[in-house]
């Protein structure tokens, strides 16, 4: 059950981008789930990847390839990670890769591989690689809403975000596409995330974006705790859009800037919303920390606590779950009379202990709702960090009981 996820938008095409889908049919008959990216020559490729140590084979070659020149294709296939599958990993991922090359005119180093699903098990090259040709030949501007249900694992639902703006008297588009639902923890996670723009941006600039963007967005959710081995989130710019390229000092970065945003935290939250088994969309708002990673302990020891998330999931305005957790986050020389709890505007901790103007039936009145701020002050100082998570469900556990099943 996706919390406040609606429909795809109607998504802008991005000049110099085309999209092509395939069915190889990786774990379902039938099923679209090869994805190719066409780039346009001289367009820029950054991205952020799993910090998992055992990253998958994909993750590997994407690396190296990224690091080699300018990409020209992306290649992404469902229903297998080619993840733990040692040497062969990598000589399937470049076989696919040097498929894709030769159809498409390229040179093996311009494809960038993405992989998502079962861990494991080998990758059926003899089932993507014939497809490959179809997705070249499907390929088209229009093709973002077919490309996001062709990237889902678990997903209930397709991801994406579109919007355009102004930039120096010339209309500039970003799109972009996520996939996630489990296996999610900061550091990237079980998910993939595409993101184009026709702007012109200067490499080290849209490196910068890359990695700031995705630390305030994708680095900031949670379902489970479980960083995964295939993570990847990219960003592109065709520069199709024309116009001087925006480096660090062009006074049209800061509106891209918060464009390009807007588009990350969207996609990032329809993750946390589509969470398996998710009924519940919860911010975990920490001020007054004195430094990041103490903001940080504290909101990350809440989200991932089994008893709040429980709790959530019930409906169950159990305050002391919820401050216990706070407890043992490691802040040092923690003072709890100068610490708040509170839901939405209500106060459920002050001075040590119960609010004296809290009831529970003002906690009920907020736990009955699909949409959570969860709030934590520790009047330490004046950093403030935000993260995202969801509530754990029965469904939770039914959907990874039976996920190879």
């Amino acid at each position: 059950m996706a919390v406040g996820l609606g429909p795809l938008p109607e998504f802008f095409p991005v000049a110099g981008l085309r999209i092509g889908i395939a069915s190889a049919g990786i774990k379902k008959p039938g099923r679209k789930d090869v994805v190719v990216f066409e780039l346009a020559a001289g367009s820029r490729v950054a991205g952020i990847f799993t910090r998992n140590q055992f990253c998958a084979a994909p993750v590997t070659l994407c690396r190296k390839h990224l690091s080699s020149g300018a990409p020209r294709y992306l290649l992404i296939n469902t229903g297998n990670a080619n993840a733990g599958t040692g040497d062969r990993g990598l000589i399937d991922a470049r076989a696919c890769c040097a498929a894709l090359a030769e159809a498409a005119g390229v040179t093996e180093t311009e494809v960038l591989p993405f992989s998502t699903g079962v861990i494991g098990e080998p990758l059926p090259v003899n089932k993507i690689v014939p497809v490959l040709p179809d997705a070249l030949s499907a390929l088209a501007d229009n093709n973002w809403a077919d490309a996001a249900r062709g990237i889902m694992t678990t997903d209930t639902l397709p991801k994406g975000a579109t919007r355009q703006l102004e930039l120096d008297g010339r209309l500039v588009t970003i799109s972009g596409i996520s996939k996630g639902a489990g296996m999610i923890r900061p550091n990237m996670a079980t998910m993939l995330g595409f993101i184009a723009t026709d702007a012109p941006i200067a490499p080290a600039v849209l490196q910068s974006l890359a990695s700031e963007l995705g630390e305030v967005s994708f680095n900031r959710i949670t379902i489970d705790g479980d960083t995964s081995t295939n993570d990847a989130c990219m960003l592109m710019a065709t520069g199709a859009a024309g116009g001087d390229e925006i480096g660090p000092n062009s006074p049209c970065l800061p509106a891209l800037t918060d464009a390009l945003r807007e588009i990350y935290m969207t996609l990032a939250h329809a993750i946390v919303r589509d969470g398996e088994g998710a009924t519940k969309f919860i911010t975990i708002d920490v001020s007054g920390a004195a430094t990041h990673a103490e903001a940080l302990d504290v909101a990350y020891t809440v989200a991932h606590s089994p008893l709040v998330k429980t709790a959530l999931y019930a409906s169950d305005p159990n305050w002391g779950r919820i401050l216990a957790a706070v407890g043992r986050a490691g802040v040092p020389d923690l003072d709890l009379r100068a610490l708040t709890l509170t839901l939405n505007d209500v106060c459920l901790v002050r001075d040590g202990g119960r609010a004296p103007d809290y009831s529970e039936e003002k906690g009920q009145a907020v736990m009955d709702q699909a949409e959570i701020t969860l709030g934590v002050h520790l009047n330490r100082g004046t950093v403030r960090e935000r993260v995202w998570t969801c509530d754990f469900s029965h469904d939770y556990v039914t959907i990874n009981a039976e996920y190879r099943t």
